[in-house]
């Protein structure tokens, strides 16, 4: 007897929704070389906050090169690549706007990832339907002068677009709180669930009103409320969340079905319940292009160049760029000999096409290395020159820079 497939319908709705949609942004989320395990946690509490528009599933392999990813993404929608990498001093974070960038490199300064957070809480929140739909992102406190203003429009394009007039509110469960800092010149991530409680209420009764409640085994309601406790104060739940009157009904404790009921208008109050991961960033280096075929530099923390040196680079990447198209026209040729003299004689098109594959493959493969090569020379450089920076403020009496992962506390 053949083995049942198993069918999962309970997330076929909010595929279809996503699916159908090509503004919708997706998204990979990989790491790049050794990271060690927190770093891989939170590489996989990333991919919880960017659910359902992201490969939350995704199982790299150690042969698997930042090529592989840039060269599926267009194929399968994916229009940005967030990339985790481990140096000797600290982490970073490259965002990759595909499939012609731009591509911004950040430094993780701290991180808490969602273990920390809940640990640090008394009573955390369970898994539930939250991760079905893409959270609301809310940018705070940018400046408008670039090249903040472009991290904000390349942070602000990872998350879908928000329509007032087709948002539902049953589908507003999670917050990103993306904010930057101008004393300390950082951006910190924070990721928050959305509750909804009635407002007015004790505890006890707001156990009444939540959805699927079991009194099988009680013999009476009032036991059960008064419990070893005793009578509450009605005025216990006020304090908790921001008081709001919702129109329609929606999802939460006491919500009921239909519009314009008693129950239905009643007011509530909406809380935010912080479940991680944080992260503070430091912007390091924007450039143009994508890694492997990246093009000149927009902004860079620590190397600043005279205005000759910018000129001699971008005839650097000027010629780069035209020997890369020198040598797939070379290639289209010798591709284009082969079928006129026919060489090949049992007309087999698809090795020509895989060797043409593969010689582009081969280009863009040397021109990937060298960029890696380049930019983790690059980083290296700018570590060092940060130093020496860090080192003279060491003596002018600087404080010595904080830990890279710091665990949430109660």
């Amino acid at each position: 007897m053949a083995r049942r497939r198993k069918n999962r319908t309970h997330n076929k709705g909010a595929a279809a929704d996503t699916e159908g949609d090509s503004s919708t942004p997706k998204s990979f989320i990989i790491k790049h070389g050794q990271v060690g395990s927190a770093l891989s946690s939170l590489v996989r509490d990333m991919r919880k906050v960017m659910e359902p528009n992201t490969a939350s599933r995704l199982r790299e392999r150690t042969r698997n090169k930042l090529k592989d990813y840039l060269v599926l993404a267009p194929a399968l929608k994916v229009s940005h690549i967030l990339l985790f990498t481990l140096t000797e001093k600290s982490p970073y974070l490259r965002i990759v706007r595909t499939p012609a960038g731009p591509t911004a490199t950040f430094r993780i300064e701290r991180y808490s990832t969602m273990s920390d957070i809940r640990m640090s809480k008394r009573k955390p929140h369970g898994e539930g339907i939250e991760y079905r739909t893409a959270p609301l992102m809310v940018l705070s406190a940018f400046p408008v002068q670039p090249p903040h203003s472009l991290v904000a429009k390349l942070l602000q394009s990872l998350f879908p677009p928000l329509s007032p007039l087709t948002l539902k509110p049953s589908a507003a469960r999670r917050v990103v709180l993306i904010t930057y800092n101008a004393e300390t010149n950082t951006i910190q991530l924070r990721h928050y669930l959305i509750s909804v409680r009635s407002y007015g209420v004790s505890r006890r009764v707001r156990k009444v009103l939540r959805p699927g409640l079991d009194l099988g085994n009680v013999k009476d309601v009032a036991d059960w409320l008064l419990g070893e406790e005793g009578y509450e104060s009605a005025s216990s739940a006020g304090s908790e969340g921001e008081e709001i009157e919702f129109p329609q009904s929606m999802k939460g404790e006491g919500s009921v079905k239909g519009e314009g009921s008693l129950q239905g208008d009643r007011k509530r109050a909406v809380k935010l319940e912080e479940v991680g991961p944080r992260m503070e960033l430091k912007l390091v280096k924007i450039t143009e292009g994508v890694p492997g075929k990246e093009g000149g530099v927009i902004f860079h923390e620590f190397v600043h160049k005279t205005p000759a040196e910018r000129k001699a680079q971008d005839a650097e990447i000027k010629e780069r760029e035209k020997i890369r198209k020198q040598r797939r026209e070379e290639q289209e040729r010798n591709v284009a000999r082969k079928k006129e003299t026919g060489e090949d004689a049992d007309g087999d098109d698809a090795e020509d096409a895989a060797e043409a594959e593969e010689g582009d493959a081969d280009i863009d493969g040397a021109d990937e290395e060298e960029n890696e090569e380049d930019w983790e020379e690059e980083i290296e450089e700018a570590e060092q020159s940060e130093d020496e920076s860090e080192s003279d403020g060491e003596e002018e009496g600087a404080k010595p820079p904080p830990p890279k992962r710091s665990k949430a506390r109660r």
